[in-house]
C-alpha cells in the first residue's frame, strides 16, 4: 500500500512531483475529527477536481486550541490513519498552527478547496493560491452532516448510561 501520510517537506516533493508529470493537485484541510458522511462525499467532490488530492489536517494541539480542551475525539494519528484509507485522498500531511495558511503557502497547489460555508475572501491560504495562477473552489456541504452534530447526539443520547452497545 502506498504511504500517504507525509512530513511537509514530503508533500512539497510528491506536489513538485505530480505538477512536473502534468497532474493538477487538489488541496483541502480540516480536522476531520469522527469521520462521518459529510466528510466523505466533501472529499469525493473536492477529489473531482483535479488527479490528486492532499489534506492539511490539523494537528492534536491545533484542534485542541480551534475547538477546545475536549478535541479532537481521535487523535491525529488515528485521524490521518482514516484519511489516507480513503480512495479519494492521495497524501495527507500534518500542521500545528491554527490556520493552514503558511503550509499552503510552501505547497501551492492547483486548486484550494474548503466548503461551501467559507466565503473565498476568508479562506486560509486562498490569496497565496491566487496569486501563483491557481484557483479556489467552494463545494456545497451535505446538510446536518456535522462531527460537533455526532457528538451532541451521542452526549443526549447517552447520557448517564454505561450499556453502551447493549441495546
Amino acid at each position: 500500500m502506498k504511504r500517504k501520510l507525509l512530513g511537509q517537506e514530503e508533500a512539497l516533493e510528491q506536489i513538485r512531483n505530480w505538477k512536473s508529470a502534468g497532474k493538477k493537485v487538489v488541496f483541502s484541510n480540516g480536522c476531520f475529527d469522527i469521520l462521518h458522511a459529510g466528510h466523505v462525499h466533501y472529499l469525493a467532490a473536492a477529489r473531482k477536481l483535479g488527479d490528486a488530492l492532499v489534506i492539511g489536517l490539523n494537528s492534536d494541539v491545533s484542534v485542541r486550541r480551534l475547538k477546545g480542551e475536549h478535541r479532537p475525539v481521535c487523535n491525529e494519528l488515528d485521524r490521518a490513519a482514516v484519511l489516507c484509507a480513503l480512495e479519494a485522498v492521495d497524501a495527507v500531511t500534518l500542521f500545528d498552527e491554527d490556520t493552514p495558511e503558511a503550509l499552503i503557502g510552501l505547497l501551492l497547489p492547483d486548486i484550494l478547496v474548503k466548503g461551501a460555508d467559507w466565503p473565498i475572501e476568508r479562506i486560509a491560504g486562498a490569496r497565496a493560491v491566487l496569486e501563483s495562477g491557481g484557483s479556489v473552489q467552494t463545494l456545497p456541504l451535505l446538510e446536518e452532516r456535522s462531527t460537533s452534530g455526532i457528538i451532541e447526539t451521542i452526549l443526549q443520547r447517552y447520557a448517564g448510561r454505561t450499556d453502551f452497545g447493549k441495546d
